[in-house]
């Protein structure tokens, strides 16, 4: 059964230039990508990203990292890979969340490293589960972002909205 996953480079990805390096590796778990987004984000957004782990000591840490605010970029790359065990295969390719702990070959292991302060920079995210991952992806992107109906949509008149367009 096809499942979608979400990954997620990083600022450290974006400030290191391993945004071709990432999706090379990711390249190997065969799947379909079938959304990509150059994402700027908020605080808020990261917040609500990691808002599971609101409890721990380190949430305001990974809220600022996952924010920028440790790279100088608040830029990141949302992707979501589409095909059997996606999650599962995705996971694999990105490593142990501690770089440290992660295979060499892996995105973690390769390009990963452990700050003074204890932060895991380890360059990707990626959904944990099936449950995680819809609440992600819901989270990063609209509809009309994936060009496969991974979730059940529905057509609703907008009456009014601003929308930045092309002058």
């Amino acid at each position: 059964m096809k499942e979608p996953a979400l990954v997620i480079i990083k600022p450290d990805g974006i400030s290191k230039r391993l945004v071709g390096s990432v999706l090379t590796k990711l390249a190997q778990a065969n799947l379909d990508l079938v959304g990509i987004r150059v994402v700027r984000a908020s605080r808020e957004l990261a917040y609500a990203h990691y808002k599971h782990l609101e409890s721990k000591p380190f949430f305001p840490q990974i809220v600022s990292y996952l924010a920028g605010e440790y790279h100088k970029t608040n830029k990141l790359i949302a992707v979501i890979y589409y095909g059997s065990r996606a999650i599962k295969r995705c996971r694999k390719i990105a490593g142990d969340t501690n770089p440290e702990m992660a295979d060499p070959q892996t995105v973690r292991g390769s390009y990963g490293r452990i700050t003074r302060d204890g932060l895991f920079e380890n360059v990707v995210h990626v959904s944990s589960d099936k449950k995680e991952a819809e609440r992600e992806i819901k989270l990063w992107f609209e509809p009309d972002d994936i060009i496969e109906e991974i979730y059940p949509t529905t057509i609703k008149k907008v009456r009014t909205y601003k929308k930045k367009v092309w002058t």
